[in-house]
């Protein structure tokens, strides 16, 4: 039978990992603000083509919508990824999630501005980019190499 054990520096992992929900606490609060502000009311997760027409604030509030749910949809593989890769690699781990919530902070900030365009910035694609590139592959290797040591 074999064993798994957490190695030093998993806790730095866990960090990385409570570290998302400040950002996202941060980034349901820009929603509720711009939603206030643009009058869309709930259940609407959007404003309408109409509504965007006649309001920038409108705008605003698609945007951090849009923001916040693209990193709804992302974290879930994102918190496989770094627990697995953890397991090997603690610190990669824990510093490539905390590039990229440096990049969901960039990319909501830039969002926000109600220009999508200004989403995507060299400055957080440098956080983004080797981000992505740690967790992704990085949790597959490990994974191969648990495999490969029968565990």
């Amino acid at each position: 039978m074999s064993t798994l054990t957490v190695p030093t520096g998993f806790s730095y992992v866990l960090a990385a990992l409570v570290a998302t929900i400040p950002l996202h606490i941060w980034q349901t609060m820009t929603v509720s603000k711009h939603r206030r502000l643009s009058g869309i009311k709930y259940p609407r997760l959007y404003a309408d083509n109409a509504e965007m027409a006649a309001s920038p604030a409108a705008v605003r509030f698609n945007c951090v919508q849009r923001a916040h749910q693209n990193t709804l949809e992302n974290i879930s593989h994102l918190y496989v990824g770094t627990v697995v890769l953890g397991l090997k690699y603690p610190y990669v781990a824990a510093a490539a999630l905390g590039a990229w919530i440096v990049n969901r902070i960039i990319y909501t900030r830039g969002y926000a501005s109600g220009d999508p365009a200004k989403r995507s910035s060299i400055l957080g694609m440098l956080f983004y980019m080797p981000a992505m590139l740690a967790i992704v592959p990085g949790s597959m290797y490990t994974v191969y190499q648990f495999i490969s040591e029968g565990l």
